[in-house]
């Protein structure tokens, strides 16, 4: 059978329903991961989901513990066909945020897939079981259309803890470097530049989370007897933040701010950033001055207020606030070191008199930026079948604007990454009315069988080009 007959199945394996099906049974199962005490249900997803599904198509599958005390599991899979195949390891999450059911629109339910016209409603769609379905769902098409072969080696990887910042995840790599060991990783995850577009990414921008806090004294004070001779909490760290970042978004901090490398310009320079109808307006002075929204995404760092409390803002005294807490994050591009982030915060804020606010590292891990090089073979190779199989253009983006653990698999596992992303950026991910667009899965079902068929023909070219 042929490419064509690959991409076919893969059609009507999502016109049949059966796609729906298995997403349905996937969204039922709550797995939210970042509040802890769902280990349970984490396991039972792999357990009762996945392994059957991998093991029906020939892999073998093992389910390990996390290092991480109390957090999510991980299954690794594997199809070995021969010893002179490449080998393509595939990546996907099976944990979800929250579901925050009070706060989705009447009649949506997150552990229920709800079908309203092209949306399919529910938490996880888009973020990242339907993601990792469709891949495995076109594994398994382009083992029909290939008389049970795939015409390459195949690993998957599914975490459970990606949304609580893969605890774990980089121990257990180092621990599995063999059992991961691949020639590329070809992994689905975020959105792509628009619903129209199919686009491919090479890594991912870094993100860390960290705290500052100001803790001044025991208890407030009435603001009238003691107000001009106490100092506010809540005033010191909005000093602290205002000199961090300044009131249109531009990083203040030098330390903090990357270089715009000129292939990344050249390849941004394609890009623009569509406007759905149920998207933000984008705020056009907000950020770096000089550079194009795609560069403020894809190409520079972005420094955030996440949260910010002082006093009791639901039911504010007149006390003077003695604590104060806010959490920041920092989006980061190549370049930007993560071990010099906290120390050019704390180096700072000293500098403006502001020795009583502490800065401190947030709880989750954090994610190093990563991105690879656009000539890349593999890079060619995908941007060619997606091409093929769709009739578009697709974006290339140098790394993704959000984060993700690509620095497990491009510095700890040490492989190229090739991710081609099955959602859109207005569907909700976590946040209330999560959904995933039909025709952007459908689509996606066929640039992947496509991909995958594409890997067996040429796969070994490429990874014999790779060595040379």
């Amino acid at each position: 059978m042929s490419r064509k007959d690959a991409i076919a199945n893969a059609t009507r394996y999502f016109d049949s329903g059966d796609f729906r099906d298995e997403l349905v049974r996937r969204v039922a199962m709550p797995t939210e991961s970042q509040g802890g005490g769902k280990l349970d249900v984490l396991h039972a997803y792999l357990r009762d989901g996945i392994v059957p599904e991998l093991e029906g198509l020939g892999f073998t599958a093992r389910i390990f513990d996390n290092p991480a005390a109390g957090r999510g599991p991980f299954l690794i899979a594997e199809w070995h066909e021969s010893d002179t195949l490449p080998t393509v390891l595939t990546y996907g999450h099976g944990d979800v945020v929250f579901g925050h059911a009070d706060a989705w629109r009447k009649g949506l339910d997150p552990w229920q897939v709800i079908v309203e016209g092209d949306r399919w409603y529910g938490r996880g769609t888009a973020d990242n079981k339907g993601q990792h379905t469709i891949n495995l769902a076109a594994l398994a098409q382009v083992m029909a259309a290939r008389d049970g072969k795939l015409g390459f080696n195949c690993k998957v990887l599914i975490e459970m803890g990606e949304e609580a910042g893969s605890p774990g995840l980089r121990a257990f790599a180092a621990a599995h470097r063999k059992d991961l060991a691949a020639d590329v990783l070809i992994g689905s995850d975020g959105p792509r530049l628009s619903a129209e577009r199919p686009t491919v990414f090479l890594g991912s921008r870094g993100a860390m989370n960290f705290e500052l806090s100001v803790d001044l004294r025991a208890g407030g004070h009435h603001s009238g007897n003691w107000g001009g001779v106490l100092a506010n909490a809540g005033t010191l760290l909005v000093h602290a933040i205002a000199c961090l970042v300044d009131a249109r978004g531009q990083i203040l901090v030098d330390k903090l701010k990357p270089q715009l490398p000129e292939p990344v310009r050249a390849a941004l320079a394609d890009i623009t950033l569509t406007q759905d109808t149920n998207d933000p307006v984008i705020d056009p002075n907000w950020g770096e001055p000089g550079l194009t929204p795609a560069e403020k995404v894809y190409g520079w760092n972005t420094l955030e207020v996440l949260a910010f409390v002082t006093g009791t803002p639901e039911a504010p005294v007149n006390a003077i606030p003695p604590t104060a807490k806010a959490t920041m994050q920092l989006r980061f591009v190549v370049g930007t070191d993560p071990n010099g982030i906290l120390p050019a915060v704390r180096a700072h804020l000293d500098t403006y008199g502001l020795q009583r606010v502490a800065v401190a590292p947030a709880r989750m891990e954090t994610f190093a930026a990563t991105r690879l090089d656009p000539t890349d073979p593999w890079v060619g190779w995908a941007l060619t079948s997606i091409a093929k199989t769709t009739g578009k253009k697709p974006a290339l983006l140098p790394n993704l604007g959000g984060s993700l653990p690509n620095d497990v698999f491009a510095d700890i596992l040490g492989m190229p990454t090739v991710w081609v992303p099955h959602s859109y950026p207005s569907c909700s991910q976590h946040a209330p009315d999560e959904h995933l667009l039909a025709p952007v899965a459908r689509e996606a079902l066929q640039i992947m069988a496509g991909l995958f068929y594409d890997l067996g023909e040429d796969g070994p070219r490429i990874a014999r080009e790779r060595r040379t």
